[in-house]
């Protein structure tokens, strides 16, 4: 009966006998560890210190794979380096390493660098409970990141952006075949610094869902860039033919923007849904700033006087559905060719000179 398992066991393929492989992340030169990465590797554990450090880019291998887990340390990044990062020469070389997957988690905090995730061409990649601080450039940038999530990623004091997803601007890459589209971004915060842009930023990227995240600190420009301005070219209404959709719910803002809360810039059949957002305080800025797509707001129950949505076009397409009576368009009396209740035409576009509601709706309006 021995022999016969041990026969048994000789005719299982090798292939199939494979184990995942643990690695210790050493103390010393992260980068240096990764640059020479055993090929075996799906898990790296970063428990050998309370700190590391990194002056260059973290360069992650093609891998169908690999875990990475930060075990609560605090990882110091080199003010050059790019934090964990892919390397991707053309388009075609990003669809052929499209198939890696990274799952980056559990770093008590990521400190420094240009960026700490700058992640490109995977698919389904996530980051979860991480803390991000002072990047210079961008917190998370994720290019080309089909079905990414982004969990409970904290972002402090970014001196650029803080988290970001958009197209590849690779040779080759483009805005309709380079996209991070149905990505999540889910219990997200970004602190504000003084010298923050955009705390949340979606280019070109079709599906991308935002729940319960925050924006808070010191004021941004924008707490959302949405964007599907294939040639970047935010002067004109935007034009990605393949950018269909975008849903934002439960996002809190706790600051002043400086230029615009939301700015919303999508194709004009583009659904852009908007539920339950809450500005904490009156805005000096428009609390939305609207060019184009179909723009849907729901279950917004506060709106103070100060609230303003600017619209860059003569007809604008906003439906509201259950949200505070404030938030009114204004009878008939009261509109102008430039205002309608807290709708304003404002830096229009050309030939777009009279404001007309053909395609403003609103709906079981709060008493």
């Amino acid at each position: 009966m021995r022999r016969f398992r041990f026969l048994l066991l000789a005719m299982v393929p090798a292939s199939l006998s494979v184990q995942a492989t643990e690695y210790v992340v050493p103390a010393g030169d992260v980068a240096g560890f990764f640059a020479t990465l055993p090929a075996d590797a799906t898990y790296l554990s970063f428990s050998a210190a309370a700190e590391y450090t990194s002056s260059g880019d973290i360069v992650l291998p093609p891998a169908r794979m690999l875990v990475i887990d930060g075990k609560g340390c605090r990882l110091l990044l080199g003010p050059a380096s790019h934090g964990f990062t892919c390397a991707v020469a053309d388009q075609k070389d990003a669809t052929k390493r499209l198939s890696s997957r990274y799952a980056i988690r559990d770093f008590g905090a990521i400190e420094g660098g240009l960026k700490a995730i700058d992640l490109k061409a995977t698919l389904g990649s996530s980051v979860t409970d991480c803390r991000l601080m002072s990047q210079t450039e961008a917190a998370v940038d994720l290019r080309f990141c089909l079905m990414a999530r982004l969990q409970n990623v904290l972002v402090t004091n970014p001196r650029g952006k803080g988290i970001v997803l958009r197209e590849g601007d690779w040779s080759g890459a483009t805005a309709t075949n380079a996209q991070s589209n149905s990505s999540v971004l889910e219990q997200c915060r970004v602190y504000c610094a003084s010298t923050t842009t955009d705390a949340f930023t979606v280019l070109n990227s079709g599906g991308v869902r935002m729940t319960d995240c925050v924006s808070e600190g010191a004021g941004a420009d924008h707490d959302l860039f949405l964007s599907a301005a294939a040639d970047g070219d935010e002067g004109k209404p935007a034009g990605n033919p393949v950018v269909k959709s975008f849903m934002l719910a439960n996002f809190h803002v706790e600051h002043q923007a400086r230029k615009a809360s939301i700015y919303v810039n999508m194709p004009s059949k583009a659904v852009v849904d908007l539920a339950n957002v809450y500005w904490n305080g009156p805005q000096g800025a428009p609390v939305i700033l609207y060019t184009m797509g179909q723009l849907n707001l729901s279950d917004i129950g506060w709106w103070t006087p100060e609230h303003r949505i600017r619209t860059r076009i003569s007809a604008p397409r906003i439906t509201v559905e259950r949200c505070h009576n404030a938030l009114d368009f204004g009878e008939k009396g009261t509109q102008t060719d430039t205002k309608a209740g807290v709708l304003e035409l404002i830096d229009a576009l050309p030939n777009n000179t009279q404001l007309k509601l053909n395609y403003v709706v609103v709906r079981d309006k709060s008493r």
